[in-house]
């Protein structure tokens, strides 16, 4: 691997957009063919801790794998009050079991205060409000004036994912963006599960292979599409956090 160069933080955000997504073009392409240890061996090098990792808890693969780096690593989850019992489980036992410190993104209401005022049931009549209320927001007040983030996202999961690159900048929240696990498969996933003995959420091996909020999850049918399970029934094929 040809090692990537280290970014200078302190100038990043003064840079001309042009300039700065060259740069971060630039460090992409050449972390594209590095492992995902490296890549997050290259992360804890330049942003050290002023870091978070987003984790959905469909399994601990990034927790794990920036825990090794990053003793201590801030692993946000999305705490939307929809979430299925197992997703929470695993939250739990790895919170539990590894070297990491859970940030909990809540929204600004509950959801018998977002039902009195919207209604109930939002998430059917207009899903893209419910998850802008309930992730999208509550992701961008708890990514404010931090440096850098993780993400899972993977190319293997859909065309809206399939030009994901490792490094870029996120305009929207205004800080990096890694994803590090851009160019893994399916058998990637569940071969580094394998080699780490890492938990398990339990709803994967029930059929569900793309894991979100309980009332717009579904399983999913052999060969279909692994997203195919989420807001079945609509075009949505995304939050609004990726797309």
């Amino acid at each position: 691997m040809t090692a990537a160069p280290l970014l200078d933080l302190r100038n990043l955000r003064d840079l001309h957009a042009t300039e700065r997504d060259s740069a971060l073009a630039g460090i992409s392409a050449t972390l594209e063919y590095s492992s995902a240890e490296e890549i997050a061996g290259w992360v804890a090098g330049t942003f050290g801790s002023d870091v978070i990792v987003a984790a959905s808890m469909q399994d601990a693969v990034l927790p794990h794998l920036f825990a090794q780096v990053i003793p201590g690593i801030e692993v946000l989850f999305l705490e939307t009050g929809y979430h299925f019992p197992e997703t929470l489980l695993t939250l739990d036992r790895a919170v539990r079991a590894l070297p990491i410190t859970l940030v909990q993104a809540l929204p600004r209401q509950s959801v018998p205060e977002q039902d009195a005022e919207y209604g109930e049931k939002l998430h059917d009549r207009d899903p893209n409000l419910c998850c802008f209320l309930r992730k999208v927001e509550p992701l961008a007040r708890s990514l404010d004036g931090r440096a850098a983030w993780v993400t899972g996202v993977r190319r293997v999961e859909g065309p809206t994912r399939a030009s994901t690159p490792i490094v870029s900048w996120d305009e929207r929240h205004g800080l990096v963006k890694i994803s590090p696990l851009v160019t893994w498969s399916d058998e990637d996933v569940e071969a580094y599960q394998v080699k780490h003995e890492l938990l398990r959420n339990p709803l994967v091996a029930q059929g569900y292979p793309s894991i979100g909020c309980a009332p717009c999850t579904r399983r999913v049918a052999p060969g279909e599409d692994p997203r195919a399970g989420r807001w079945s029934g609509n075009d949505k094929t995304e939050c609004g956090i990726h797309a």
